[in-house]
């Protein structure tokens, strides 16, 4: 017996069948969706674009940083040498910070005259 042929169908027509269509049909959704959970990973996830650019600010943060210290480590580390070196540096330093002098010198301190300085004008309210 004969079994009736169905009503054309586009997969029918070209020869694939109606059951082998809708798999590849969810397939290509799978895909989809896989595709879209791993662009919202890139860009919104953990280890994503922003998190790369946020950890980008820091490093660049922390190289200036760390120039100003190679600066001052530099700076510090000639003023070391300088002192180890040579006495000149030594009796500089205790003559500008404490005020020191030679056996023989004399020390003169020169004091302005508060007679050249103009006198505050009093408050018109009595305070000083």
């Amino acid at each position: 017996m004969a079994r009736p042929t169905p009503a054309a169908t586009p997969s029918s027509r070209c020869g694939v069948d109606p059951r082998a269509m809708r798999w590849l049909r969810v397939l290509l959704l799978a895909l989809v969706v896989l595709l879209g959970w791993l662009q919202y990973r890139l860009w919104f996830g953990e280890g994503g674009t922003r998190a790369v650019e946020e950890l980008q600010a820091r490093v660049a943060q922390q190289a200036r940083q760390n120039e100003g210290l190679q600066q001052r480590n530099a700076a510090l580390a000639a003023e070391v040498a300088d002192l180890k070196s040579g006495e000149a540096a030594i009796e500089e330093r205790a003559r500008s910070e404490l005020g020191m002098i030679r056996p023989g010198e004399v020390f003169y301190r020169v004091v302005d005259d508060q007679r050249d300085r103009p006198q505050p004008e009093p408050d018109p309210e009595g305070r000083p």
